[in-house]
């Protein structure tokens, strides 16, 4: 309860501070902030920083489609590894080329009879048959 009562008292305090200062001194500080943004050097420098900024996210992009199929090597093999049957799930959506990172020696036979290469059945896709 009293920081609640301190709270109020602080609230108060700065609005009776903020009325004080009135309109004249908010129609001021937004002359100054117009005048700073018309401000050649400051338009100038603005132009720059977005300039730097457009040239590093284009960078950034290129380096991202550079890596992007090592990332999806990497993501597929990690989740074949943590999830029996996800590979011959993938391959029987024909959402696998085929061509593969060496990971999937053991899916071969799996594919065809809707098991994984463990014998253990792949997991349905969400949104699916048995969510509902």
């Amino acid at each position: 309860m009293r920081y609640r009562a301190m709270f109020f008292v602080g609230l108060a305090v700065g609005f009776v501070l903020g009325t004080r200062a009135g309109r004249e001194r908010y129609e001021q500080m937004k002359t100054l902030a117009r005048r700073a943004t018309d401000n050649p050097a400051v338009q100038q420098a603005a132009g720059t920083a977005a300039a730097q900024a457009s040239n590093l996210a284009k960078t950034a992009t290129n380096k991202v489609q550079q890596r992007k199929p090592a990332f999806a090597d990497t993501a597929i093999r990690k989740a074949s590894e943590r999830l029996p049957g996800w590979r011959d799930k993938m391959a029987g959506t024909g959402a696998q080329s085929g061509t593969g990172t060496g990971a999937e020696s053991g899916a071969g036979a799996g594919a065809e009879s809707g098991a994984g290469t463990d014998g253990v059945p792949p997991v349905p896709a969400p949104g699916g048959p048995a969510d509902g």
